[in-house]
This record gives C-alpha cells, structure tokens and sequence, in this order.
C-alpha cells in the first residue's frame, strides 16, 4: 500500500482518475441500474401464464443481485474496466441464502479460453493465504505435511504466508458416475504453490465466472481498455503540470540578478519579508525576468484535459453542464452515445450480462426460489432480453421511426382514409411499449383485451336492447294515448 501511495504521489493531475470514475459510474447506471429493472427473460411465442413466470423469476433476481453485495463489487470491477479493459466477476451462492460477489483482482488471475473466439471458460487464481487461514478454509487433514506441522507449531508460524492456486475449467470429459461436485460440467481445484499438494477438488455446473473484455488483444484471450487510447494525453498533462510545479516557485518568488561589488555577496544574500539588504547602488540587485509564459501550458493542459474526458466517455455518458437540453438535443445525445457504446455494449452483454443472468438463474432455480415452472417450459431454452438505459438507447431508434411513420401516416389518411387499415395499432403500441422498457405487467394479454372488447361489446349491446325496448315501450303508450282521445 506504502509503494502505491508512493507511486501515486507522482501523478501531478487528477483528470483521468475523476474522469474514469464518472465513466464508470456511467457504465453502472446505463447497464444495470439498480433502481429499476434492467432485464427480463424470453422463450419466444410464451403463453400468457409463461409470460407471468418469466417476468416474476426475472424480478426475483434482480432483486436478490442488488440486495447482495453486486453494486458495491461492480464499482471495483469498472476501476478495472476503464483503464485495463477487462475485470473478473466470481459469483456464488451465499451461506446464508442469495448471492455473494466477489471481484478478483486482475494481478492475481490468469484467463483462457477452451475454444477460439468464445468467451472465457477457465481461470487460474493465485493468491496467498496465512497458515491460520489456510487450516480454517481447507480443514487440517486437508493441507500439506508442511502447513499443519506449521500450524502445529503455532506463533509466528501461524502468520507465514502460503500461496494458493484456485483452477477453474471446463472438464474434457463428460460427467460419469453420480451426482457429484468433482463429476460437474467445471472442475474447480486448489493447490498448494509450493508442494503442488491438492487441498480441494469440486465442481460447478455453470462456469462461476464473468470476465467481460472491452477490446481483446489479437492473439490472447485479454484485453485494453480506454485507458490505453487516453494514456498519450494523460503522460503529457502529467509532464505539464510537472513542469508547472518545478516553476511555480520561480514564479511566485521571482528571479534577482546580482552585481558582486565587495558589498553585496550574491552567495549569501537572502531575500524575503522584513530583511535588509546591504548593497552600494540600488541598481546591484534587479529583478529578472524570464521567458517562461504560463498562458501556453494552461491552454494545452486545457486541451488535453478535454481530450482526456472525451476519450473516456466522461462527457458523453453524462449530460455536460450548461442550460437544459430541448427533447431534440436529448434524442440526438442519446443517439450519439447508442453509436459510441452500440459494439462495446453488445460484447459487454455477451460476456458480462448473459453468464452472469445465468448463473444467476441457475443458483435461484436450484433452491427452489422461482418456485415450480409452467410444465410448457421444460428444455426450452430462455434469452435474456435488456431494459437497461443504454439497451433501450439502443432501441430508441425503432420508436423513433414508429413515431415518425405514424405522423406521415395521419396526414396522408385525411386524403385517403383507408391508409389507416394498414397498420395494426393494438401491434405498434405494444412494440413501443416493449422497446421502452414499459414492465410486462401493465400491459394486458392478447386474450385479456379480447375478452375485454367482448365485454364491452355485450354491455353496449344489452344497452340498445334496453334502449329499443323503452322505445317501443313509449310508442306503445302513445298508441293507447292516441286511441283513447279518440274514443
């Protein structure tokens, strides 16, 4: 901690860390916020009575993901993510029931993949352990000769660091026998570094972690971020300010030239508040002025600090400062940030959002937490559809050109009527409805909005019975009115 503080101390400007920061505050509220649903699940052509499971089971998860300890964990994943371009995700079930999260850090952890071009499915983690530490986790019979004599031995002893290595990977042979950690579709072991001894063998059925990847380095499975593009201006800020720095005391202080004439010693002489100065002429000591224009370092350090901002999407994931923005500013805006984050966010939903909704799933539906699926749904298999801000940024477009065609389509049906039988409305409004994220829930079913117009149908039908029944009924009246008076 000492030797990064220290390292730390040489960084002569703040730019990039604050600008990485909203930039990662960014990438939270636009993919998953917590203070609203951000996905849902799909089997394609479901039943109204699937529709109602799937949208329970995908609100039960993003209820216990942010009641655990996710947000606070993504927020050390995107100090990853922005300037290193990739973070990994470990994701369990807790002891007590839901999640538990945890962010492994990049120096530890070594990835691969079994197959070209697909995301990754194996992991090495190498950490250190004390003895104490490594006893109470592994269990005593299960440690080396080497660590139990040493926690036999106890004291100092017990401090000593041990390294451990955590392998995950996918088993190159399918399961055999019965249903086992060690027989499951990802082995999962951990070694002792130093004596290769083999302290716990498991198993997982999903591969247990995410490790989202922004740009991938050909030829490896691992990746730059945005802090590489911005590194070029952030060197040269930081040798601006440093250079700054060096002279901001000539500049507050000033430079003297001095004539050594007996009586004045330049060697000695000290300049300051309340001192007197011995010299035979006033002209022996002058100030001099020097070449330096600070107005050139503060423009460009002005400009590198926009560029930096600007490569780190510090200024287009949040609104900037100035008045408030017309609705076609803020389309426009969000448009310009859908064409931006439109390739990295597809590889971040590919390799961060779906491993880690189904992992999650698979967690929540083995301890009965979704309760019992619709019997229709076995060995179907389910998408993961996105309702977070930046999704619908993407889909923005399409309601845009919905809007934009219903328009046209209103004028032209003032000439010609019959245009209006070309859409279906009830369709529209419920495309709309789904790529602005409107909850499933408010919107009625097909066969309830059938059922509803039958209703109405049938009121409005009862209603003129009635109406022609009191018609006839006073015209009946009438008659007999009539044919009284005549008689």
């Amino acid at each position: 901690a000492a030797d990064a503080q220290n390292k730390k101390a040489e960084i002569y400007d703040s730019t990039a860390i604050d600008a990485g920061r909203i930039a990662a505050s960014g990438f939270a509220s636009g993919l998953h916020p917590a203070n609203s649903i951000w996905f849902g699940l799909d089997v394609g052509q479901e039943s109204t009575e699937e529709r109602k499971w799937l949208d329970d089971a995908a609100r039960t998860i993003f209820t216990n993901i942010h009641a655990a300890n996710f947000d606070a964990e993504m927020g050390e994943g995107y100090a990853d993510l922005v300037p290193a371009g990739w973070f990994v995700l470990y994701t369990a079930e807790a002891d007590e029931g839901g999640y538990h999260f945890e962010h492994w850090p990049m120096a530890e952890c070594y990835v691969s993949s079994s197959k070209p071009g697909r995301r990754v499915d194996t992991i090495h983690r190498e950490f250190e352990l004390t003895v104490e530490q490594v006893v109470t986790q592994y269990g005593l019979n299960n440690v080396s000769d080497q660590v139990r004599e040493k926690f036999r031995l106890g004291g100092s002893h017990l401090g000593e660091k041990v390294r451990v290595l955590w392998v995950i990977e996918p088993r190159t042979v399918e399961a055999q026998g019965p249903a086992l950690a060690k027989n499951k579709a990802f082995a999962s072991r951990h070694h002792e570094v130093a004596t290769k001894h083999t302290l716990r063998e498991s198993g997982y059925d999903e591969f247990p972690c995410c490790v989202p990847r922004w740009r991938l380095i050909p030829g490896t499975a691992y990746a730059t971020g945005l802090g590489a593009d911005a590194m070029p201006d952030i060197k040269t800020l930081n040798q601006i300010q440093k250079l700054e720095l060096a002279n901001l005391d000539i500049a507050v202080s000033g430079m003297w030239k001095a004539v050594d004439d007996g009586v004045l010693n330049p060697k000695t002489v000290r300049i300051g508040p309340r001192k007197m100065v011995m010299m035979a002429d006033t002209k022996n000591m002058e100030p001099l002025t020097t070449g330096a224009d600070f107005n050139v370092s503060f423009a460009k350090a002005d400009q590198l600090r926009a560029s930096i901002r600007k490569i780190l999407l510090a200024d287009q994931l949040h609104p900037q400062d100035g008045p408030a923005m017309t609705a076609t500013e803020v389309h426009a805006r969000v448009q310009l940030v859908r064409q931006q984050m439109g390739p990295i966010f597809g590889r971040l939903q590919a390799e961060f959002l779906q491993p880690l909704i189904e992992r999650c799933f698979a967690i929540a539906y083995r301890a009965g937490v979704l309760g019992k699926a619709p019997e229709s749904l076995r060995d179907r298999e389910f998408t993961v559809k996105y309702i977070s801000p930046l999704a619908r940024a993407q889909r923005l477009e399409e309601v845009t050109a919905i809007d934009v065609f219903l328009g046209g389509l209103a004028m032209a049906s003032q000439l010609d009527p019959t245009l209006l039988d070309l859409v279906d409305m009830e369709q529209t409004q419920r495309e709309k409805a789904e790529a602005l994220g409107v909850p499933a829930k408010l919107l009625r079913s097909t066969d309830q909005v059938t059922e509803r117009r039958k209703a109405k149908q049938e009121a409005e039908a009862a209603m003129q019975q009635q109406a022609q029944a009191q018609q006839v009924a006073a015209s009946a009246g009438d008659a007999l009115i009539q044919s009284a008076v005549a008689a």
